[in-house]
């Protein structure tokens, strides 16, 4: 039986109170504002360290995936928008304690053919949006004049992480920043669009 919204909602409200590794949401902001900091001294271009930023990010997903797949014994997604369902409300929540509004859109149909959104949300140019109506990472933070004309996004690395994690379970995805509550938008979004999914890799020598 498919796994329902609410369903989803309470295994990463479980995850997140089983969890014993927590870190002080305060030190927490801290330590990764001084990180953009010193990339912004060490670069002095705000778009590079938004490529480390989202370098990051990627490195840390990476190594991510494999602690919430044993902790949250999800089998695979049986869709792209399953998968936005399980990003938003057991990913965000179990290691961020958020969860951000997800807002899905279908890819455009291949032809004039209609095809049912249920059937299109597992192709390429499949997205979804995470509204996050708060983000831990921009605590106590106001950005500089000068950090919003030269167009730092500063959570990018959450952009990194979703990429990261995502690659890890064969799915090949964008992840941009649409909008940024730190540069003076309504509200902070997030868009992951689904490239392609990869293929499995086979060991060397094995048929």
């Amino acid at each position: 039986m498919a796994t329902t919204s609410k369903q989803y909602k309470a295994i990463g409200e479980d995850l997140w109170k089983s969890r014993t590794d927590k870190i002080n949401s305060e030190l927490f902001a801290l330590t990764y504002g001084a990180l953009v900091v010193q990339l912004i001294q060490d670069y002095e271009d705000y778009a590079e360290v938004n490529k480390q930023l989202e370098k990051m990010g990627y490195n840390i997903g990476t190594r991510l995936i494999e602690d919430f797949l044993a902790r949250s014994s999800l089998g695979r997604c049986s869709d792209f928008r399953e998968v936005g369902e399980v990003v938003a409300k057991v990913g965000f929540k179990s290691f961020l304690n958020i969860t951000p509004t997800v807002t899905h859109s279908s890819a455009p149909p291949p032809s004039s053919r209609s095809t049912s959104a249920a059937q299109q949300s597992g192709v390429p140019g499949s997205s979804f949006i995470l509204t996050l109506d708060e983000n831990p990472l921009a605590e106590f933070v106001e950005l500089p004049d000068e950090a919003l004309e030269g167009g730092l996004w500063f959570s990018n690395v959450l952009c990194g992480v979703l990429r990261g994690t995502l690659e890890m379970v064969q799915m090949q995805v964008q992840v941009d920043f649409l909008s940024d509550a730190l540069r003076g938008d309504e509200s902070t979004e997030i868009r992951v669009t689904l490239l392609k999914y990869l293929e499995e890799e086979v060991p060397v020598g094995d048929d």
